[in-house]
């Protein structure tokens, strides 16, 4: 075929071999040489030449130089070595992930970019192994899926996808040639489609259909009928399909080859085929009369279309303005503007269109488009516009001059169509790094009196500095000095003196620019640039008497820096002293030898474990020469700079930094007992054991060590070092470390070191006990071990020493029981020993027989497969305790067994204990589980009976939990004849199944059922099932009930007339309006106000405050004043509500205008009306976030003219206020007011969490500095520890883990602040996703809360994020810590259970949620402290 095409006449190849032709103009033959029932002509066939494959040959008979441009694209890939299977999964895996992105980014705006493809193309390179569908995924997007992209780039990027991909040895087949030829036509790329095909014949890959349908329209685009009609030729030899995208594209091209009449009639021959002309065609004749101008034409085919059914959507006439726009012809746009119908998809499609405008160079065209973009469809996320976003940053990345986007920016801002689009130029501009283009913006920008920030330049200079481009750096100062901006300190150092080889240098090439280096910023900016790179000439500057100081605090960033790097150790140690003595880098007040401390501090605290591990020795030496200059330091930093190297692994440095302790402290700090809470359990056990060695050597008691040791220990599991410290200390242990290790020694297994540290604390002290879950625990060691007599003595003397079991205990009871009576394997002891610690349990009276602890006997029985054993058990319990426990499980075990005579042994002992009734149903149960439904239908036929609305509702919400659809149904099918059954009711049971299973088919065969049975169903059945059908796409077979309000919402069948204006009329518009409100739809209870309004219907004046109230909730101000206006011109005495007032105060708030707000809140106190708090709140926190400080000290005042009544936060106005002064910059206001809170000597130590929380947000480093130094000072000084542990959580909060561990290292004791750190986990644990928040503060502080009050927390937040297997493994961790868990928490793990269909591993507690949680909340209340604190 290919042999033949070239044969026919000769091709032009470009040099460049990238099959590229010259742009020729060629005229094909008259339409008569190719089809029958042309004009003029009578011929039937295709073509007059005989066409016969010549594929042997055409290889050989190919040009030179059509060889070289073909081979480096159509070379196919040898066969590939045999691929792993786990290499095929990876393919797999990646083509899903690739496509899903892809998918998702045309789905959402029907394109994709250059990045993202870029992304994944070279993932998918770096991987390795391509796989054709990678490789076709990659090739399809590099076509009109890119219109930000010029289209001679696209088809590079296509032939680089291509070749690169073909390297890594993908397989290439015909779908990835039709590919690249789709890639090629929509980015018009000319090539040879002979030469294509010569490509794929050496590639041995055969060409389909659809290859030589876009062979023809590569053809056609060029205007080359006579190729086309070749190919067409041959496909009807081969009986190919001719199909409307042919024609389509013989339209195009006859147009191209000048013969207009023959495009034209290719619409009756393709009647004539048979073929109807369909929305392609007609687009493809538009698209001839676009390029040629012909506005009438165009007319025409547009009436032929619409009169044929094929109404052209919008994309298609996009297509057509694309055409008009690129052959010349933008005056006609306009027209076909109008013919755009704005339909669902119109905003991608139109933003695809303006892009590819841009790319094309005709914003103005793209503009004018843009400007037709409908308003409701803007951003709805924003409460300002800003439509045109993407028409500015493609602008700017095309770089469109600075005037020409300053008039789009002025036209959209004029418009309404953007609020500020010549700032988010500016931004799109310093994004894509165009400092000329930035520069003009700001130029614009100022003339317009917007502001211009100096960190406006930072991206300019960044790019500059990692290019290290001097040149470019003067380039964007010269803008800054002719913008009238100043370089400060931070721009200086970070960005700017960093390139240049050094400070003279500097100084040299900004002079010369033109630039002045005479500021304070210089000099500060050269000490830090100084401080980072060179000591020994930092020393020389600073000690210079004619420096005019510096506060430290300018560069200490820098210095540490430059200590951290230095070998210079004397330099180090003549800075130290400089900054000891001399106060001219002390500022504030604070005297020289207190900064150079909390240098040293910060120095320590500035490394990390490995840079101190490598710079021991440098910092050793240093350490020393500071001592031999006798510089010192108090204790209170020795302290903090201990704690550091403590935490950091690198206690041999202690020793060094305790010689630089003041003399005077030194006898403090050597008597003062030491405690560390150190990161983690490791450190804080390696702290204590040093900590223990000392005192031993100083020969004092180790008693405050040893408890806190020997715990943390423990939670460590380490039982030998424990036991070894107990053998050394034995005549320091107190009972609480005994009852720590008898814990260890229970939770390891060590029974007989157990009892002979139980045998030692008697001996010591008799009346001592064991809280009741350490002794339950040694009961379960015991009983576990065959020890089973020991283990009833410990019961006994609970007994006798009045142990009291909390509720939670009764469930270590059960658990304990329960461990018994399933441990493997099953011995002949497990049942007697069971029984045994039961009698002695209730016979104690340590607890009242239940049947959840009654049930581990009828367990054992159970999983022994002795059913009649564990029937005969139950009777037992039921004559001993009056408890029948897990009689459903064994009647189901009976019937499965088929034991009858057992089986009628129950259901008589049943009746007789429990009446006939309850046995009827027990059986029916039975035979329902285990599918005897004949036999179950049998019972529930009985004569007599009733129906037990309680035992129905426990078995179908057992079904419920455990999804068993067919047992749920049969017992719903089985009660229909029950009396007094509830059908209705059961029938809810049935589709609540339905709906947590999601199978609306049962639900529809539900509902037919109830029509049988003529069933009324209640609202909410009917809610629930048309729920069910709605959900799954499906028709609801009835009328949805809807409640009051939304009947009174719905439309009038007949609009009111002059006759209506009555007191009904009058009614029915307050119903209306009443509902609207109520649903929260203000804007349309609003258009019914104006309605009624202009009708003349009076309205009661309530209706309206209710709509304002509406609105305002909304956040709806403007409408609610209108409704305001309306209300008060037909009452002039109208006055809003309190509540709509406190709204309105809200809502203005909200909006950050304060002053209408402040006005507000006068007018309700002058009215004698009191504003709400949140009405205060809000008005003030906005003032703090806007720097108001005099307007909160004047809401303060009005608040305090209330009296105390208010009950507002204490903390509102300082907090805010602060706030204000921070972002005034005046942070030394903030700092003093907030001090001075905690200083005051009634001070009741309020949080300040909100004033930390706000400057984390706002990623003030400077600020939270500054309050972060205020938290230390208050805590080591004053011993007010709130501001610390505040600061601690909400870095924690804002998963700033370092941070936290670095504050707590600070300030160590925040640790101790068991109150606060418990209160925040509570609060965590009211919402999901927060699990990792109380994990980390759990690492950090390990011991601030007993074991089971933190484990009800881990389980509430499992709970909420929906973790079984997470929830499973805590349950697990506490029962072999001997830690019982809480019936809510057992009731929220159940929950799980049943949501997961997995059956449960224990009893679930029966009550509601509210009930557990009552019970636990008076349990926490009323819990006495245990003998081990």
């Amino acid at each position: 075929m290919a042999a033949l095409l070239r044969s026919a006449r000769l091709l032009k190849f470009s040099p460049s071999g990238v099959l590229q032709i010259a742009g020729t103009k060629r005229t094909g033959p008259p339409l008569c040489r190719l089809y029958s029932g042309a004009a003029g002509s009578r011929r039937s066939g295709v073509c007059a030449r005989q066409i016969s494959p010549a594929w042997e040959q055409a290889s050989s008979r190919v040009w030179p130089c059509a060889v070289g441009c073909v081979r480096r694209y159509a070379v196919a890939t040898e066969q590939k070595d045999h691929v792993s299977v786990g290499v095929l999964t990876n393919q797999a895996q990646q083509f899903d992930w690739a496509l899903t992105k892809l998918d998702s980014s045309v789905r959402r705006t029907g394109r994709i970019t250059k990045t993202l493809l870029l992304r994944i193309f070279h993932d998918i390179c770096r991987k390795g192994y391509p796989s054709g569908n990678q490789a076709l995924l990659l090739l399809r997007s590099c076509g009109s899926l890119l219109p930000e992209v010029r289209s001679e780039d696209r088809t590079e990027l296509a032939h680089h996808v291509w070749e690169k991909l073909r390297e890594l040895g993908a397989q290439y087949d015909v779908s990835h040639y039709n590919a690249l030829l789709k890639v090629y036509l929509q980015n018009e790329f000319k090539f040879s489609p002979t030469d294509f095909l010569a490509k794929m014949e050496a590639a041995n890959v055969l060409p389909n259909r659809v290859t030589y349908q876009r062979l023809i329209a590569a053809f056609c685009q060029n205007g080359d009928i006579e190729g086309a009609s070749t190919i067409l030729g041959f496909m009807k030899s081969k009986d190919l399909p001719i199909t409307e995208a042919v024609f389509s594209s013989l339209v195009t091209g006859h147009a191209r080859a000048g013969d207009l009449e023959s495009a034209k009639n290719i619409l009756p021959v393709m009647k004539g085929a048979g073929i109807e002309p369909g929305p392609e065609t007609y687009l493809s004749l538009l698209n001839v009369y676009a390029e040629k101008g012909d506005m009438e034409g165009m007319k025409q085919t547009l009436e032929a279309a619409e009169s044929a059914d094929y109404g052209l959507m919008d994309r298609d006439i996009m297509q057509v303005i694309l055409t008009l726009t690129r052959s010349g012809h933008k005056q006609l746009v306009p027209e076909m503007c109008e013919r755009l119908r704005h339909e669902r998809g119109y905003i991608p499609d139109a933003m695809n269109l303006c892009l590819n405008l841009i790319t094309l160079g005709h914003e103005d065209t793209a503009f004018h488009l843009l400007k037709t973009f409908p308003s409701l469809q803007l951003d709805s996320s924003s409460d300002t516009p800003n439509m045109g976003n993407f028409f500015l940053r493609h602008c700017v990345n095309i770089s469109t001059p600075a005037e020409k986007i300053a008039n789009y920016c002025n036209e959209l801002q004029e418009g309404d169509f953007h609020s500020t689009p010549l700032s988010f130029t500016l931004f799109c501009a310093l994004e894509a790094k165009k400092i000329d283009l930035s520069i003009q913006l700001m130029k614009l920008m100022k003339e317009q009196n917007l502001p211009i920030r100096l960190h406006y330049f930072w991206p300019l200079l960044t790019k500059q500095l990692k290019d290290n481009n001097t040149d470019g750096v003067l380039e964007v100062m010269k803008g800054m000095q002719e913008l009238g901006i100043s370089c400060d300190a931070e721009t200086l150092s970070r960005y700017i003196l960093p390139v240049f080889p050094n400070v003279e240098a500097a100084q040299k090439a900004l002079t010369e620019a033109g630039i002045s280096m005479d500021s304070e910023h210089f000099l500060h900016s050269q000490v830090r640039l100084i401080a980072a790179t060179d000591l020994a000439e930092l020393h020389n500057l600073l000690s210079d008497p004619s420096f005019s100081g510096l506060d430290i605090g300018v560069f200490r960033i820098n210095l540490i820096s430059g200590f951290k790097k230095s070998t210079d150790v004397e330099s180090m140690v003549k800075i130290t002293l400089l900054l000891h003595e001399d106060d001219r880098f002390s500022k504030g007040g604070t005297k020289p030898a207190d900064s150079s401390s909390y240098f040293l501090y910060n120095l320590i605290d500035g490394m990390s474990e490995e840079e101190l591990r490598a710079q021991e020795d440098k910092l050793r030496s240093f350490f020393n020469q500071l001592q031999a200059q006798n510089i010192t330091f108090p204790v209170s930093i020795f302290r903090g700079i201990r704690k550091l190297l403590v935490a950091k692994q690198v206690p041999e440095l202690i020793e060094d930094v305790s010689a630089l302790v003041d003399p005077n402290d030194r006898g403090e700090s050597e008597s003062t007992t030491f405690t560390f809470q150190e990161t983690g359990i490791a450190g804080r056990v390696v702290a204590l054991e040093r900590k223990l060695a000392e005192l031993k050597a100083e020969n004092k008691p180790v008693g405050s060590v040893l408890k806190p040791l020997i715990q943390a220990l423990s939670l460590e599991e380490k039982l030998e070092r424990a036991l070894e410290l107990k053998q050394q200390h034995e005549d320091e242990m107190t009972a609480a470390c005994y009852a720590i290790l008898i814990n260890l020694c229970c939770r390891h297994n060590n029974v007989e070191e157990a009892l002979s540290l139980k045998r030692e604390l008697s001996r010591k002290d008799s009346t001592m006990m064991l809280d009741a879950n350490k002794s339950l625990a040694l009961v379960r060691l015991l009983t576990m071990n065959q020890r089973l007599e020991e283990a009833l003595d410990i019961l006994k003397e609970m007994k006798e020493k009045e142990a009291v079991l909390k509720d939670t205990n009764l469930n270590t009871l059960f658990y304990l029981l329960n461990s018994v009576a399933t441990k493997a394997p099953f011995s002949s002891s497990t049942i007697p020993t069971i029984q045994r610690l039961l009698d002695t349990i209730f016979s104690l009276g340590l607890a009242k027989p239940t049947a959840n602890l009654c049930s581990p006997l009828i367990t054992a029985y159970l999983d022994s497969g002795d059913v009649p054993g564990a029937l005969e058990a139950a009777f037992e319990c039921q004559k001993r305790y009056n408890q029948l426990p897990r009689i459903h499980d064994i009647v189901v075990a009976l019937v499965e067994k088929g034991d009858t005579e057992s089986l009628q042994k129950a259901m008589d002992f049943v009746s007789q204990e429990r009446g006939e009734m309850i046995m009827l149903y027990d059986l029916f149960f039975a035979f329902l589980q285990t599918g005897r439904n004949r036999e179950a239908r049998k019972i529930i036929e009985t004569p007599g009976l009733r129906a037990k609305p309680g035992r129905l509702q426990w078995y179908a919400e057992k079904c419920i939990s455990s999804n068993q659809m067919e047992s749920l149904e049969q017992m719903v099918d089985m009660t229909s004849k029950l009396f007094e059954c509830d059908r209705d009711e059961m029938y809810c049971y049935l589709l609540r199944l339905c709906k947590k299973t999601n199978n609306w088919q049962k639900a529809e065969a539900a509902w037919t059922k109830m029509q049988e049975e003529n069933v009324i169903p209640r609202e909410r059945t009917l809610r629930l099932l048309a729920d069910i059908l709605k959900t799954n796409g499906q028709e609801v077979p009835f009328e949805e009930p809807e409640t009051w309000y939304q009947q009174a919402a719905a439309p009038q069948q007949a609009k009111p007339t002059e006759s209506s204006t009555t007191a009904n009329g009058s009614a029915s518009y307050q119903t209306r309006v009443l509902a609207l409100c109520k649903k929260g739809k203000g804007n349309e209870a609003y258009e019914l106000l104006k309605e009624a309004h202009e009708m003349g219907v009076a309205l009661k004046l309530t209706l309206f405050d209710h709509t304002i109230r509406t609105l305002l909730a909304n956040g709806s101000i403007e409408d609610a004043l209108a409704v305001k206006d309306l209300a008060q011109s037909e009452t002039p005495n109208f006055k809003l509500s309190e509540i709509a007032t406190n709204l309105l105060i809200i809502t203005h708030s909200k909006k950050g205008q304060v002053k209408e707000a402040l006005q507000y809140m006068k007018s309700m106190l002058q009215s004698d009306h009191v504003p709400m708090q949140m009405a205060f709140t809000k008005l003030v926190q906005t003032m703090g976030s806007q720097g108001d400080v005099s307007g909160i000290e004047e809401v303060e005042s009005l608040a305090k003219s209330l009296g105390t009544g208010m009950n507002l936060s204490s903390m509102l106005f300082i907090s805010n206020s602060a706030l204000a002064h921070i972002h005034n910059g005046d942070l030394d206001s903030a700092v003093e007011l907030l001090e001075g809170v905690y200083t005051k000597p009634d001070s009741i130590n309020p949080s300040m969490s909100f004033v930390f929380r706000k400057v984390l947000e706002a990623d003030n480093d400077k600020a939270l500095d500054k309050l972060s130094v205020m938290a230390e000072r208050l805590a080591n000084h004053f011993a007010c520890y709130r501001p610390a542990s505040d600061l601690f959580l909400q870095l924690l909060d804002k998963d700033k883990v370092e941070d936290a561990k670095f504050m707590l290292a600070r300030c160590n004791a925040v640790a101790e602040q068991k109150g606060v750190l418990l209160s925040y986990v509570s609060q965590k644990a009211q919402s999901s996703g927060q699990l990792s928040k109380i994990k980390n503060l759990m690492s950090l502080v390990p011991d601030f809360a007993e074991k089971e009050v933190l484990y009800t927390y881990l389980m509430k937040c499992h709970a909420l994020d929906k973790d079984l297997p997470a929830a499973k493994a805590l349950l697990e961790q506490m029962q072999k810590e001997g830690i019982a868990a809480d019936e809510l928490s057992l009731k929220r793990l159940a929950g799980l259970y049943h949501e997961a269909g997995e059956a449960l591993p224990f009893v679930e507690p029966p009550e509601s949620f509210k009930f557990y949680a009552d019970k636990l909340r008076q349990t926490m209340a009323k819990r006495p402290a245990t003998a081990e604190e």
